[in-house]
């Protein structure tokens, strides 16, 4: 007893003195001094550089255009590759259905003055989509045909003003136009209230039914903008197809909401011959603080409000700086509806900046002889009077040849022979944008089919080679891609936990101005100089910190995590659980506002930042850099399906070898862009989550195949609620059949287990150990 007594006071002697002899910092690096948590530096240093991204886009915007001013007809030629492009950006991809004609709701015209009569009218844009709005036909033959559009708050009756006396005049654009002769043609905007922002069967929100139709659409590369787009030249289909107006000037005016739809619409169509844009024209570096519903993919890269202008140039275009209807989102959440609709304001832009915008835009118009085709107007000397004043209309009226324009005086209207249901019309408005998003969202599977058959499967190494352009494209038109870091890492560490079988220590390393990459590494403490051991890569899910994925039982992070990052290292694994930005709530979602303008994502940053966490791993004398190996659960799931097959080993850099997604694996965009899953994110307070045009770039499956020839695993809790165990399985069939296609079958599994969204560490460490050659400890 007295021998073994000494013998374990000599092993507790031996291992307090080894505690004490593990350093305050790694080897080899820095003292990490921040005083601030590491995730919300990380998240303030993205934003600030978003935000200089985002000023820098402006000034680099110039050297991207290529403008042809040797005559009117060379700049419009030299124009189509940048129509195209933002055309693609907006969602105006659809073909639209042949032009037939307006069809009239009523016989009889709803109101009848001297000057016009007013009617109720639709007209077909897509396959199951239409239009609907109001007609105001002249008095006598008309001047011209001019398509006006409202701002998304007022109702076509109530921006004509005219339909009733106790309606409440909100403009007199379209009465000044028909009473001076231009047949008016009012179209309906999807409005920003949320009557109709969610499906009853299964929840309605606080979102504005833009955004409602804006989330599922982003994520087939659609977008409510360029339906409402389609239907204006779905007007100028049917008025240029007429032939008592199709020789007649065509215009088009919008106000607010519809500024933005009238300054798109002319500058994708040269067929419009004039345009007034009232209330929308400013910079527009600033757009990730409006609603949400006017995020456009990278629109800044090269699309200020000026270069959209410039694309209009040499027709005339008409500025009016003025008062639009203000709105700060989201919306209150009413009774028996969900939150989650995403921050936005509107605000009346000052004067300056309007003005600022519109000397970017001049130069355009002088360059080819063409200056006085241009003019800003602001019909008060602060820029905010009324939006389509008679001072904007009669210029705009002018520059579709009038020569003589009079303001005449509204008469009151008697009540109309019957009304219109304006609520009606929204209701399948909204319902037909969504089906439309869900019919493009069933059938994408054949546009990803298509790209992902140009990779050669005869054989592993012709698709490893031929896949690689796949992944170059996956990379730029679905993340994001930044330069790869080439700043010095300058790694900082501190030692945080101090355990019997490992070490545990802080990390940041640099990876861009003002970015940096952090997490925990966790040092085995029993390896040997000269010894090589793998590394796992361990990934917290969303609002989670690395530790989550480290602390025990009793600690916040447990149920989920299992404490999976300390369970791998007691196996000998090296472990690092790194930081990822999606943490503090609005604070990282707006950073995916700030990004999308530019074309980039939030994992625009994070596929850089693990890239130089591998470098800096992979310079460790005691890491084997051919077996880094990644596991995230949720979120986590999220990156293992983005990160590690973005990131394979090559000849110059380190790569990930292995990826296990966990408590995440889905039917991807169904799950993002259903409106019929319970489970589905267009329900949720995730308003950031949606990647634009993910459904015809690639789904989990084809993001899974990226992975090819390496290891790839599936982690599935049967009580999971992210998604279902079938939709989970009809996914991962894809990628089950595409590996053993190529004869690596034994490269990639599924479990399945009882239990919720959290980690089994069953099959998923015996996949580790048998694919990173590391035995299990007896």
């Amino acid at each position: 007893m007295r021998l073994l007594t000494m013998v374990a006071t000599i092993s507790l002697c031996a291992a307090m003195a080894v505690a004490q002899e593990r350093p305050a910092t790694f080897p080899g690096t820095e003292p990490l001094t921040a005083d601030k948590p590491l995730d919300v530096l990380m998240v303030e240093g993205i934003d600030r550089f978003c935000l200089k991204e985002i000023e820098q886009a402006r000034e680099r915007r110039e050297s991207l255009w290529k403008r042809d001013f040797t005559s009117t007809e060379a700049y419009d030629k030299s124009m189509v590759p940048y129509r195209d492009k933002f055309r693609t950006i907006i969602g105006v991809v659809d073909q639209r259905v042949p032009a037939t004609r307006f069809e009239y709701i009523e016989h009889a015209p709803l109101v009848t003055n001297e000057f016009y009569s007013v009617r109720p009218v639709r007209w077909a844009v897509l396959a199951g989509m239409t239009a609907e709005g109001l007609i105001l036909d002249p008095v006598g033959k008309p001047h011209g045909v001019v398509i006006a559009i409202p701002d998304s708050r007022w109702s076509p009756a109530e921006f004509c003003g005219a339909i009733h006396e106790h309606l409440k005049v909100v403009s007199d654009l379209p009465h000044l136009l028909a009473s001076n002769g231009f047949r008016v043609v009012i179209p309906t905007l999807i409005s920003r209230d949320d009557e109709f922002a969610g499906n009853p069967e299964i929840a309605m929100t606080n979102q504005t039914n833009r955004e409602w139709v804006y989330r599922s659409a982003f994520e087939v590369g659609r977008h409510v903008l360029g339906y409402e787009v389609q239907k204006v030249l779905a007007a100028v289909d049917l008025l240029q197809a007429d032939k008592a107006s199709s020789n007649l000037p065509l215009g088009v005016a919008g106000l607010g909401d519809g500024g933005q739809i009238a300054l798109y619409s002319a500058a994708v169509d040269p067929r419009i011959a004039a345009v007034l844009v009232s209330g929308y024209f400013r910079p527009r570096e600033g757009v990730w603080q409006e609603p949400i519903d006017r995020n456009v993919w990278n629109l800044l890269t090269e699309f200020g409000d000026a270069e959209i202008a410039g694309m209009i140039t040499p027709r005339p275009l008409v500025l009016e700086a003025c008062a639009i209807p203000e709105t700060d989102g989201p919306l209150p959440i009413r009774e028996g509806r969900r939150g989650g609709a995403a921050p936005g304001q509107i605000k009346t832009a000052d004067l300056a900046a309007v003005q600022a915008e519109f000397k970017r835009v001049r130069p355009i118009y002088e360059k080819l002889g063409v200056a006085n085709k241009i003019q800003l107007i602001n019909n008060r000397a602060d820029g905010r009077g009324i939006p389509g004043s008679g001072l904007a209309t009669e210029a705009f009226a002018k520059s579709l040849g009038v020569t003589k324009f009079t303001e005449h005086v509204r008469t009151a209207t008697k009540e109309p022979p019957y009304t219109i249901d304006a609520v009606a019309v929204q209701k399948r408005q909204v319902a037909e944008a969504i089906e439309f998003t869900q019919k493009a969202l069933r059938k994408s599977y054949k546009t990803r089919d298509k790209l992902f058959a140009q990779a050669d499967r005869s054989s592993l190494d012709k698709y490893v080679t031929t896949s690689e352009k796949l992944r170059e494209h996956v990379y730029q038109e679905l993340i994001g891609k930044l330069p790869d870091p080439t700043v010095a890492p300058n790694p900082r560490t501190r030692k945080v936990l101090d355990e019997k079988e490992f070490t545990g220590y802080e990390v940041v390393l640099d990876t861009y101005p003002d970015v940096i990459a952090s997490g925990i590494l966790l040092w085995p403490n029993d390896i040997k100089p000269g010894e090589k051991r793998p590394v796992v890569v361990c990934q917290h899910g969303l609002e989670g910190v690395p530790m989550d994925t480290i602390s025990g039982p009793g600690s916040p992070g447990y149920g989920p995590y299992k404490s999976f990052s300390a369970e791998l290292a007691k196996r000998g694994f090296i472990v690092y659980a790194p930081q990822n930005p999606y943490r503090g709530r609005d604070a990282f979602r707006t950073l995916q506002r700030k990004s999308n303008p530019l074309g980039r994502s939030l994992f625009t940053y994070i596929v850089p930042q693990h890239l130089v966490t591998l470098r800096w791993l992979a310079s460790l004398p005691n890491v084997d850099k051919d077996r880094l190996a990644f596991y995230g659960l949720s979120y986590g799931g999220k990156t293992a399906v983005r990160v590690p097959p973005l990131l394979p080993s090559k000849e110059t850099e380190p790569g990930y070898c292995l990826s296990i997604c966990s408590a995440d694996y889905n039917e991807w965009v169904f799950k993002n862009a259903s409106t019929d899953l319970p489970f589905s994110y267009v329900f949720t307070n995730e308003y950031e989550i949606f990647e634009w045009n993910m459904a015809n770039v690639a789904n989990y499956a084809e993001l899974s195949m990226l992975m090819t020839p390496r290891p790839f695993m599936v982690e599935r809790g049967h009580d999971d609620g992210v998604g279902l165990d079938e939709w989970v399985a009809y996914e991962y069939a894809k990628v089950r059949r595409h590996y053993n296609k190529l004869g690596i079958g034994d490269r990639t599994e599924i479990e399945f287990f009882n239990g919720p969204h959290t980690i089994n560490g069953q099959g998923t460490y015996d996949f580790l150990h048998r694919h990173l050659k590391w035995p299990k400890k007896s």
